[in-house]
């Protein structure tokens, strides 16, 4: 894939769509930005503004009508798909809004890029929720087809991949989806309830004691932004028809993550405590041996070095 070609990056915007428009750009591509803004903030996109004409933010919704006018104008090359309706919770509540946004949605940006010649998307799956409850840990990507999602979003994620399968065999559109760990970082939003790191974080340094629900020993596999970022820029060539998740393979507990967060901002209060919602798995690590076959990639920022960055940010 030339390096001059145009891409085009969903959910822009977002805290990882952002960082992974400053990371084309600075690579030097010509980056087309979409985002509603209904969860992203225009803020995280200070730096990818400063490259001038190199940049085109669009505040448009991936189901709107318009979209295939703006793949038909600027015919991007590439496209990582990363918007999405993306709190568990919510897919809970209002299972029909989730499955617009993150089922229509995709289609309607798989066919505008089958119709305008797009050479390949990237999308964000989720590792942590289209496993379903994983019988081994660290989960492989071949449970996926034997997984049963807990929630409404973990279905929707899962479906649209099954989507990309269908658009690769019959409009020849290639695709990586990418199962993501939790990921964390700096420009994640407190409000954003997949981002426990940023709600403990903010609560902590405000003096304010975070709440963890259920007994806490419920575990997770946390993931620096910057790796995640690493992996989408490698999976523009590598990776092709392929599921693969980007992750530790490593559990940690998130009363672990708390007394690591309350270290680094020396918090001394206790937790408040609350009832585990609904849908949440109990323990979740995915095995990311595929992505050093495929991608050539692999994790390389510790839970320690990254949890301290996100905190100084």
């Amino acid at each position: 894939m030339s390096a001059e070609g145009v891409v085009l990056v969903t959910g822009a915007a977002g805290f990882i769509g952002s960082h992974l428009c400053d990371r084309l750009l600075a690579e030097g591509r010509r980056v087309i930005a979409v985002d509603d803004l209904s969860s992203g903030r225009i803020a995280n996109l200070a730096e990818a503004r400063s490259y001038g004409k190199l940049f085109t933010f669009e505040n448009l919704d991936v189901r709107s009508e318009v979209l295939p006018a703006l793949f038909d104008r600027h015919r991007p090359q590439l496209v990582y798909h990363l918007a999405a309706q993306s709190g568990v919770r919510p897919s809970l509540e209002d299972p029909l809004h989730d499955a617009r946004v993150n089922v229509l949605g995709a289609i309607n940006v798989l066919e505008a890029a089958a119709r305008h010649d797009t050479e390949k998307v990237v999308y964000a799956a989720s590792g942590g929720t289209i496993y379903g409850e994983p019988r081994r840990l660290p989960v492989k990507e071949t449970a996926a087809s034997s997984g049963r999602p807990l929630t409404p979003y973990g279905v929707s994620k899962k479906v649209a991949v099954d989507y990309l399968h269908y658009y690769q065999r019959f409009a020849g559109l290639d695709f990586t989806a990418l199962a993501l760990g939790n990921v964390y970082g700096p420009r994640q939003g407190p409000a954003a309830e997949a981002g426990v790191v940023a709600i403990f974080a903010a609560a902590m340094m405000a003096g304010e004691a975070p709440t963890i629900f259920g007994d806490g020993n419920q575990t997770r596999d946390y993931i620096f932004v910057d790796d995640v970022v690493h992996a989408f820029a490698l999976a523009a060539e590598r990776g092709s028809g392929r599921l693969i998740n980007i992750a530790t393979g490593l559990e940690t507990s998130v009363n672990h993550l708390y007394r690591m967060l309350a270290e680094i901002i020396g918090f001394a209060g206790q937790p408040e405590t609350g009832p585990l919602p609904p849908g949440e798995p109990r323990r979740t690590a995915l095995d990311h041996a595929l992505a050093e076959k495929e991608l050539g990639w692999k994790p390389w920022t510790h839970l320690e070095d990254g949890l301290a960055e996100t905190v100084a940010y």
